[in-house]
């Protein structure tokens, strides 16, 4: 009997020696196989495009963000309106771009200008017959791109949707709903993939050696000049400025929501500059994207800390918004260069883009110009101090920069200035003294945000501006 369990003791050992050498020979073997079949090249396609997709959806949470930053900074009254834009504008935004944005902005460009004015935009055709079943996956692999096409018109996409959402929450309270709908849509269709066309997309501007790597100005300073047109042409709302040209103020009804719009906007924006590094399928693009994070949350944390340094001496208090959107500038004034290899560059843009953003915020009202959530200063301003950064630790060129500024500032504001003006002889880019006086949910949409607070419309005495 013993005899019998030693012999079968020696063949259960021999018989895992045998699957031990086995498993180690596939293992050895596998990255030979891996390569024959082009399973290395499949995984990159694959990550890439999950890249794209996971980074794309964060980037349309921040829609929520301005949603809730606009709703709170706004009285009560006028809440409903903010939601029902901010949803609106982010419907416009996809729509126009997958009707013709995104072929004027990455279509084969006329004179490094303006793309292809063709129609609609979708997936090639390898793509198409591999999900019906009628091709595979080699057929898609030997395409010039190493992701889906849609996953990058997805991600693309996302962006036009934040510029816009700038606009509107520096004309709250007193723009009429389909005329800003009305701007969105050429906005979305038309400008913003002209801008986009002119860098990004090959043009004029990416030729010289134009650098922005996630959109400091051609995402947010292209919203904030178009808000900018739009602010001077709609003029201020009812009653906050008084005729010695001092500021009333008007406290947002809702600080918490704010804060909770700043934070969904912080987290949104990892998956903004993040994602901009536009690959994952190797250990140096995910060391890239690590630093761009990394530099990412370091700006918005120096941005929130030294606006609040700022807005002692600046506001003679230290001011709940202009620390809120001082995170918000660090984050603009980062994303020209958030690829940048030394950290402390990032702490040092994103506190000076925050100190930036509260002077602007005082510059505005000095000027009477009505800024409801600090728009043009968070996006206008450190945008511009943001690709102008660039040139600090991130390769770029002073000249070729200041031309870039300059040419899309001139565009955007021109046109945006010209838009903004014709709707105001023609079908009105202003509501009502009544409805202003009102509140825009009462008064356009007939349903309150609160209903269960008692609305008293606020008095006007005609001694104000």
């Amino acid at each position: 009997m013993t005899a019998i369990m030693q012999r079968f003791g020696q063949r259960r050992r021999t018989l895992l020696l045998l699957a031990a050498a086995a498993t180690l020979g596939i293992f050895l073997a596998r990255p030979a196989v891996a390569q024959a079949q082009g399973v290395e090249a499949e995984a990159v396609y694959v990550l890439n495009t999950f890249a794209f997709l996971v980074w794309g959806a964060l980037v349309m949470w921040m829609s929520a963000g301005f949603a809730m930053l606009e709703a709170g900074s706004v009285r009560t009254k006028n809440a409903s309106m903010i939601c029902l834009k901010n949803i609106g504008l982010y419907s416009i935004a996809g729509l126009a771009y997958f009707i013709i944005g995104y072929n004027l902005m990455y279509g084969d460009l006329i004179g490094n200008f303006i793309g292809s004015f063709k129609l609609f935009y979708g997936p090639s055709a390898e793509e198409i017959a591999l999900v019906n079943g009628e091709g595979d996956a080699a057929a898609v692999l030997a395409g010039e791109n190493a992701y889906s096409t849609m996953s990058d018109w997805f991600f693309q996409m996302v962006f036009v949707a934040a510029a816009a959402s700038i606009v509107s929450g520096a004309l709250a309270e007193r723009v009429k709903l389909w005329s800003f709908f009305l701007f969105v849509l050429i906005l979305t269709a038309v400008i913003y993939p002209i801008v986009g066309a002119w860098t990004w997309g090959g043009g004029w501007l990416d030729g010289l050696g134009f650098k922005d790597f996630a959109g400091s100005t051609i995402v947010h300073s292209t919203g904030g000049w178009a808000a900018l047109a739009g602010i001077i042409v709609v003029g201020p709302r009812l009653g906050k400025f008084r005729k010695d040209g001092t500021a009333r103020s008007t406290p947002p009804s809702n600080v918490l929501m704010v804060t909770l719009g700043v934070f969904i906007l912080w987290l949104g924006w990892f998956g903004f500059n993040g994602g901009s590094q536009l690959a994952l399928g190797s250990a140096a693009d995910a060391i890239a994207m690590s630093h761009v994070l990394v530099n990412t949350n370091l700006a918005a944390a120096a941005g929130a800390m030294a606006a609040l340094v700022a807005s002692r001496p600046i506001f003679g208090r230290t001011d709940v918004l202009g620390g809120l959107n001082g995170a918000l500038a660090g984050l603009v004034s980062i994303t020209a260069g958030p690829d940048i290899v030394d950290h402390y560059w990032a702490i040092i843009i994103g506190a000076i883009g925050g100190v930036i953003c509260v002077a602007g915020m005082k510059l505005l009202e000095k000027l009477r110009q009505d800024d409801v959530v600090g728009a043009v200063p968070v996006h206008l301003f450190a945008g511009i101090w943001g690709t102008l950064a660039v040139c600090i630790a991130a390769g770029g060129m002073f000249h070729v920069q200041l031309i870039g500024i300059l040419a899309i500032g001139a565009f955007v504001f021109i046109v945006s200035f010209g838009l903004w003006k014709l709707m105001e002889m023609t079908i009105g880019s202003r509501v009502s003294q009544q409805v202003e006086q009102l509140g825009q949910d009462a008064g356009e949409l007939r349903i309150e945000a609160y209903p269960e607070f008692v609305l008293m419309p606020e008095e006007y005495d005609g001694e104000d501006d």
